[in-house]
């Protein structure tokens, strides 16, 4: 008689944590299913390559402490993580294992020592702020005479009256701008905290005019759309700000809108745009090439691959 109370397998456990617990049960949104799905592939490729098990046969009991441990230094040592980086796949094997252990029992004394796996301390550093005359350069700086000056100056009010990140603006559609009665903007936020903020009278007045020049658009188009009118990219905002630079603000005083660290990443952003596109051009293989269609090499990672 078949034993109907054998524990399930390692790759059943991840296929039910991901379709189940993550996606039906949880409703987490598709960047922390990408996240998490990422963190899997490349813990997968590790110990097939470490141990040297395929990832359809590893056991849950092959997650143990010091494996994950060793996983967290090849990430920084191998591919050059953050200590952000790796807390974040750390954060990712420690859901699944919370979610492995109500489950099979047996790997349990496994699961709570790789549990006590602690995440790696950094050090954060201390915000700054924008003077009022910073603020009003970056402010000034876009030409108000041209299509994109005026989309940038009701950009950065609009950044500056409700404090939002840069992924949160490129994302505000015309009909989240509320610019009649009380006047106000709703943000889509990060882990979808949707929030509404209120806008002051010189903002609503930016925005009514910018608002005018977009042709009576349709609710659902982006409020701050590109030339083609295409919603904005993160790239695009930075680049926009970045011309402040020419205008005679410091670069810190872009790398402070932007959220940046250092002002030196600023620099990455602002440099990087013609580097990435003449690397990216001698990738492209010529028209006449036939690429190979990818085909996953195990069944645990073509379902990664899948989500």
């Amino acid at each position: 008689m078949a034993n109907r109370t054998a524990s399930p397998t390692f790759s059943a456990l991840l296929q039910r944590f991901f379709v189940e617990h993550l996606i039906q049960h949880r409703s987490v949104s598709p960047r922390t299913i990408s996240s998490y799905r990422d963190t899997f592939r490349l813990f997968l490729s590790y110990m097939e390559q470490s141990v040297g098990k395929a990832p359809a046969t590893l056991k849950l009991t092959d997650l143990d402490a010091k494996r994950i441990l060793a996983f967290l230094d090849h990430l920084e040592r191998d591919r050059h993580n953050g200590a952000r980086s790796r807390n974040v796949r750390l954060a990712a094997l420690r859901s699944f294992l919370k979610y492995a252990a109500h489950h099979d029992l047996s790997a349990l004394h496994v699961i709570e020592k790789t549990l006590a796996v602690p995440t790696k301390r950094f050090d954060r550093p201390i915000l700054g702020f924008l003077s009022r005359d910073e603020v009003q350069a970056i402010l000034d700086a876009p030409d108000a005479s041209t299509w994109v000056g005026q989309r940038d100056r009701a950009l950065f009010a609009t950044l500056y009256n409700t404090g939002a990140r840069v992924s949160e603006i490129i994302n505000v559609s015309v009909g989240n701008a509320i610019l009649d009665g009380s006047p106000c903007v709703h943000l889509a936020g990060k882990g979808r905290k949707d929030r509404s903020v209120p806008l002051w009278r010189s903002t609503a007045k930016t925005l009514r005019s910018w608002r005018r020049l977009l042709d009576d658009r349709a609710d659902s188009a982006p409020l701050f759309p590109n030339r083609g009118g295409a919603r904005m990219t993160r790239s695009n905002v930075t680049q926009r700000l970045a011309l402040a630079v020419e205008s005679g603000v410091d670069i810190a005083v872009i790398a402070l809108w932007l959220g940046h660290e250092n002002p030196a990443t600023t620099h990455i952003y602002v440099e990087a745009d013609l580097s990435m596109k003449e690397r990216a051009l001698k990738r492209l293989q010529s028209p006449k090439t036939k690429t190979p269609r990818y085909r996953p090499p195990d069944r645990m990672m073509e379902f990664l691959q899948s989500l």
